[in-house]
């Protein structure tokens, strides 16, 4: 496929959302933008993580101008207090980056309201939140959403019915459907926008093999010590350094989804190289086949809605 050239333009008044900022590819994306000029608001869990977070990044550009605001995907309520402070705020959002995300516990573990975790956390909790922000959304000129995903959406597929694993987890499959949901939400959310008038783009991403916490955290979720899968991780990042790339690289693809002129809706942009394991560039990803179906598009959307309890207007 061919190279696609990145370009961030100036970002000055512009106002953006990332979730999972702390850390990993969140802190990376939000660390660009703030250079160049966007005001970031940092939606996060934890935040003594990311008070650290916004030492780093002012490190690197001091006149960051970046606020945090607590943010817990796993809890509906937690999404729906942040998006009534935020319209009760007014602020128009022009780039949203639905980045934060769990992957692959080692046992099951669900959300406060009961979902499975990954795809609790991963897909409805962005369902949720960028329903309570369209608003905002709307109130931009040419707002976009950019939905993190991952490889692992190539073999994933939506368990319609048995969503949360209940009759059987496995940690690989439902981290599998909570990638394949995010990539299918932003292809839908696209279509949906171009149905109604919402004006806004949206696509997706996915960083390749990128060396985060998120392969240690994940995996040993709720371990004192690192599971098999996260000592292979490890093992592989030291012994195989090929295979993966630096959060530097691995945002490329985010940054080109959430600011280039070039990029459009309903695409999938990811790295270049081998696969779109590694490779420091862009291109436009492969879309596997289950989630360009529009008919389960359609589905997982009724889906979430039911689930979430939260839906979107008809125009």
């Amino acid at each position: 496929m061919t190279d696609l050239a990145l370009t961030v333009p100036d970002l000055s008044g512009k106002f953006a959302v990332v979730t999972g900022s702390n850390s990993g590819l969140g802190l990376g994306v939000t660390k660009r933008l703030s250079a160049a000029g966007a005001e970031v608001l940092m939606a996060i869990r934890n935040r003594a993580k990311g008070e650290a977070a916004i030492a780093e990044i002012r490190a690197d550009v001091p006149d960051a101008k970046l606020t945090m605001k607590i943010l817990d995907l796993s809890s509906l309520a937690s999404v729906a207090a942040l998006g009534e402070e935020l319209n009760s705020e007014g602020r128009p959002i022009d780039i949203l980056v639905n980045n934060a995300g769990v992957m692959q516990p080692p046992q099951r573990d669900t959300t406060a309201d009961g979902f499975e975790l990954q795809f609790g956390s991963n897909h409805l909790g962005h369902f949720a939140l960028t329903a309570r922000l369209l608003p905002l959304l709307r109130a931009a000129d040419n707002p976009r959403v950019v939905s993190l995903s991952s490889l692992a959406a190539r073999f994933g597929r939506i368990n319609f019915d048995d969503p949360n694993f209940e009759r059987g987890y496995s940690a690989n499959l439902s981290y599998g459907q909570s990638k394949i949901a995010t990539l299918m939400f932003a292809l839908e959310l696209d279509r949906l926008s171009r149905q109604h008038g919402w004006g806004l783009l949206s696509n997706a991403a996915h960083p390749g093999l990128c060396k985060t916490n998120l392969q240690i955290s994940g995996p040993s979720h709720g371990r004192d010590k690192p599971t098999a899968m996260a000592r292979f991780y490890q093992f592989s990042w030291r012994y195989m350094p090929f295979m993966w790339q630096e959060v530097d690289a691995g945002i490329l693809p985010v940054l080109y989804a959430a600011v280039d002129p070039k990029a459009r809706g309903a695409e999938f942009y990811g790295p270049r190289g081998f696969q779109e394991l590694a490779g420091g560039g862009v291109i436009e990803a492969r879309i596997p086949g289950r989630a360009a179906n529009p008919e389960d598009c359609r589905r997982l959307w009724q889906l979430s809605e039911k689930l979430t309890g939260v839906s979107y207007p008809p125009n």
